[in-house]
């Protein structure tokens, strides 16, 4: 805000320059004897109505102009000529008074008036885009910090019985949350994050899943294209995972989750089919259901027009797709598509 503020007094510092040499060629080429005191009178006048009207409107900002303001302004206007008059090293001329009175001080009136005004709507908009931006990173952070916490608990008494059994699996179950806790508190406050780092996240959440079932990995998880080149807003794909869990039969056969990544140019395809369980509901209208709706809200906010999100339920399997579009479009060019939705 200060910057800005501070590019306006340059523009009104050049302004004044500019119009003041115009003033002085002017005169100098009517071969005025008096170009100088003329010069001087003039440009003084100028400024004492113009930043006389303008900090009145400053102190006025917001609120009615009532009686005061309005007797200050015919202040100004009355004793604006006078300026003039000062340097024009003659009696007080009644002539010279009346043409600066109907002249001079309305143009210059009119003209402190516009730069008010404009400054006011640059200033504005500049702070109501600060306050929008502010409440969607507010948001931002709110919708990730959404994370199902009954599924930290479940992992560490998974984890709690396999080192109460001695199991071999314990360190690894160890390892695996630390990446993972560290990931959700470190990691994720970027506002982007490497696709691959996204994806050892996933890993690790489906590895400690995994503790609760006996049999093989039951999430068949593929990734196709090149991950390394692409950053994604971070914790943007477990609540689609955390989803198809949830919504899943209490077993689960080797390879029933099937995850799928692909990468193609600047577009990422991201898809999770789960099969439905007898007692699960569409995850979408699950009272108090953060998954989906939670996942919206933040595509909404991170990438308008540039994905999809589609939904199929066919009564045996449950799956969602999501495309994203403009994986590469640089930070800055993000934050003014984002400012101007």
């Amino acid at each position: 805000m200060e910057r800005v503020k501070r590019i306006f007094r340059l523009i009104h510092l050049s302004v004044w320059v500019l119009f003041t040499l115009a003033v002085v060629l002017q005169l100098k080429g009517d071969t005025d004897a008096h170009w100088r005191t003329t010069t001087a009178g003039f440009i003084t006048t100028c400024m004492y109505v113009f930043y006389g009207h303008f900090y009145l409107l400053t102190l006025t900002t917001g609120k009615r102009k009532g009686r005061d303001y309005w007797l200050r302004l015919a202040g100004i206007a009355l004793t604006a000529p006078l300026c003039f008059l000062l340097f024009h090293q003659q009696p007080f001329d009644f002539g010279y008074y009346s043409m600066h009175l109907i002249t001079t001080v309305p143009i210059f009136l009119f003209l402190s008036w516009l730069a008010r005004v404009t400054e006011n709507l640059v200033l504005n908009t500049i702070r109501k885009e600060q306050l929008e931006k502010q409440a969607v990173e507010a948001e931002l952070v709110n919708l990730k910090s959404q994370i199902n916490p009954h599924f930290l608990f479940n992992t560490l008494n998974n984890i709690h019985t396999l080192v109460y059994k001695q199991a071999p699996a314990a360190p690894e179950a160890v390892m695996h949350l630390a990446s993972l806790m560290r990931y959700m508190i470190y990691e994720s406050n970027a506002a982007t994050v490497p696709l691959t780092r996204e994806m050892d996240y996933l890993r690790d959440y489906v590895s400690l899943q995994q503790l609760r079932y006996k049999h093989s990995p039951v999430v068949d998880l593929q990734i196709e294209g090149e991950t390394e080149s692409c950053y994604i807003a971070p914790l943007l794909f477990i609540h689609l995972l955390e989803n198809a869990y949830k919504h899943s039969p209490a077993r689960l056969e080797p390879g029933d989750l099937k995850v799928r990544v692909e990468i193609q140019d600047d577009i990422l395809a991201f898809s999770v089919q789960n099969p439905i369980g007898k007692k699960s509901t569409n995850a979408l209208e699950e009272p108090g259901g953060i998954g989906l709706p939670n996942v919206r809200k933040r595509l909404a906010l991170l990438y308008p027009d540039q994905h999809t999100l589609t939904i199929q339920n066919t009564g045996e399997t449950f799956t969602v797709a999501l495309t994203i579009q403009g994986l590469h479009l640089p930070a800055h060019e993000r934050k003014a598509h984002l400012l101007h939705h």
